[in-house]
């Protein structure tokens, strides 16, 4: 799960089948009772039906997990955290960074670094759109050691500068889903 709509639709479903439930947040349900068979594949078709799935596998639980500490981290933190990705990943889910990076890029077929700049440049695009932040401002807020790596990278991913991407009409968006 990766957006609000995608808790609003776990919610309605897990709701329509009265199982009651406590948190519900980006990748996890914490249950407050143990699903029968039956609940259990209901869930499953019902997730499936609006493009979400049901995951039981230790190992894509941790992806997913991992997937959603990055999203938290760049897209709803005012600003990101002033340690390493590979340590705060590591404080955060409790788990030596070189398993998990291991385990990512074998999953995912990207390397966490890579996942990690894709969606920074995402947030880059939106906060460029937003028009009120400057690119030094930007770049301080996501922990670009300078606008000029910054813009180094984004032209490296978007194959545009910040500032043409900026004039664009079309703004080339991508959804957090599809990053």
């Amino acid at each position: 799960m990766v957006s609000i709509r995608c808790k609003m639709v776990v919610k309605a479903e897990l709701d329509k089948l009265g199982v009651h439930y406590g948190a519900v947040d980006l990748g996890q349900v914490e249950l407050q009772e143990d699903l029968s068979e039956a609940q259990r594949k209901q869930l499953k078709a019902a997730l499936l039906k609006s493009g979400l799935g049901l995951m039981d596998d230790k190992k894509a639980i941790l992806i997913e997990k991992i997937k959603n500490v990055i999203v938290g981290m760049i897209h709803y933190a005012d600003e990101l955290p002033p340690i390493k990705n590979s340590d705060y990943l590591s404080e955060k889910l409790n788990y030596d960074y070189t398993y998990l990076a291991n385990l990512f890029s074998e999953t995912t077929g990207i390397t966490i670094e890579h996942y990690i700049i894709a969606h920074k440049i995402e947030r880059v695009k939106e906060l460029l759109l937003y028009d009120e932040l400057s690119l030094t401002e930007i770049a301080y807020k996501l922990n670009y050691s300078s606008v000029a790596h910054l813009s180094k990278q984004f032209k490296k991913v978007t194959g545009l500068t910040p500032t043409f991407f900026k004039q664009l009409k079309d703004k080339r968006r991508i959804t957090l889903e599809d990053v």
